[in-house]
């Protein structure tokens, strides 16, 4: 975990020194924004939320807001602290201090990237290891296995107390990174078992996140399903799955709908490899990619502009559908 200057060359990590780094400017701002990536995640709005929180607990005057879509994902919707969100257009053009969670690149963050010039300074707040320390100053930790678990030791440091708001918030990020919990190491379960311990409804909290849909989702994923296509020499003969979510399948989804397609492609048992190929408008893709252990695809995503986590990154692409498979398929190999 690092909170360097930008200019600075990083430093051997120092996790309390760094964490004290993040809480003086924190403490020390007048006025604070925080912004979440674009198509936001349960990991980006709960932690952007439960900092906001505890910012607003403190007096300091705060607003939270992503670039895009234009409104929050229904699933999120019941998260404390919505009443801190603002639309994009109302975002303060300067204020003293930017912070950014769970975002791992200034790209991420749409339209709303200009505020970090407009801001006296700026702190990223993020556990992707392929984060490009894009702030003026930069809390990373890329062994976390969310961004809710690095503002949890980070609220301990601040004297934050973690309630039950705050505990909803974190847990919607930690349970919804880990694939409930699938995905762990060790501390998070005990993490988890600190958040319910306030008193927070977890089978609620991950059921309206990950387990609840409208019923157009069903004949949305037939039609997307049916595009699956195996590619078994594919990732060094690991195998690759894709599939297609055209911009006609989308109609009447939300992000969180299109979004759950690739975990249902990536249970292939033939292939290391899974994507989704999200058409948001036509020619203009969105890809997620999952492996399950011997591909780290943020490799593969960053050989095509994005980024991620070993084991679960993602990136842009324009063109026609051949060309992005093609393209994916060149670089995994």
């Amino acid at each position: 975990m690092t909170v360097t200057a930008h200019t600075a060359a990083t430093p051997e990590p120092a996790e309390d020194a760094d964490l004290a780094a993040a809480v003086a400017l924190l403490s020390e701002a007048t006025s604070v924004t925080v912004l979440c990536h674009v198509q936001p995640d349960a990991d980006t709005i709960g932690s952007g939320l439960a900092l906001a929180l505890a910012l607003d607990r403190r007096g300091t005057p705060v607003q939270v807001s992503f670039a895009q879509p234009d409104v929050l994902p229904e699933s999120m919707r019941t998260l404390p602290g919505v009443h801190l969100l603002v639309p994009p257009d109302r975002v303060a053009a300067e204020v003293d201090l930017v912070v950014t969670v769970d975002c791992g690149s200034r790209g991420r963050l749409g339209r709303l990237g200009d505020r970090l010039d407009t801001a006296r300074t700026s702190l990223v707040i993020d556990h992707h290891r392929s984060n490009t320390r894009y702030g003026r100053y930069n809390l990373i930790d890329d062994s976390a296995e969310a961004t809710a678990a690095v503002l949890a030791p980070l609220f301990d440091l601040w004297g934050v107390e973690i309630d039950r708001d705050i505990a909803h918030c974190l847990f919607a990020g930690l349970a919804t990174d880990t694939g409930s919990f699938r995905w762990v190491q060790p501390g998070t379960h005990s993490l988890a078992e600190r958040l319910i311990d306030t008193g927070i409804d977890s089978a609620a909290i991950t059921r309206r996140l990950l387990d609840t849909h409208p019923f157009g989702w069903l004949p949305m994923l037939s039609s997307v399903l049916g595009s699956a296509q195996l590619v078994p020499g594919a990732a060094g003969g690991h195998g690759l799955v894709y599939a297609l979510v055209r911009h006609q399948d989308t109609v009447g989804m939300g992000a969180e709908e299109i979004e759950s397609v690739i975990d249902i492609v990536r249970t292939t048992a033939e292939a290391e490899v899974a994507s989704v190929f999200k058409e948001n408008e036509p020619g203009l893709w969105s890809v997620s990619l999952r492996s399950k252990s011997a591909v780290d695809v943020s490799a593969v995503a960053a050989a095509l502009g994005g980024g991620g986590h070993r084991f679960a990154s993602g990136y842009t692409a324009e063109g026609d559908a051949d060309s992005v498979v093609a393209d994916l398929i060149a670089a995994v190999g």
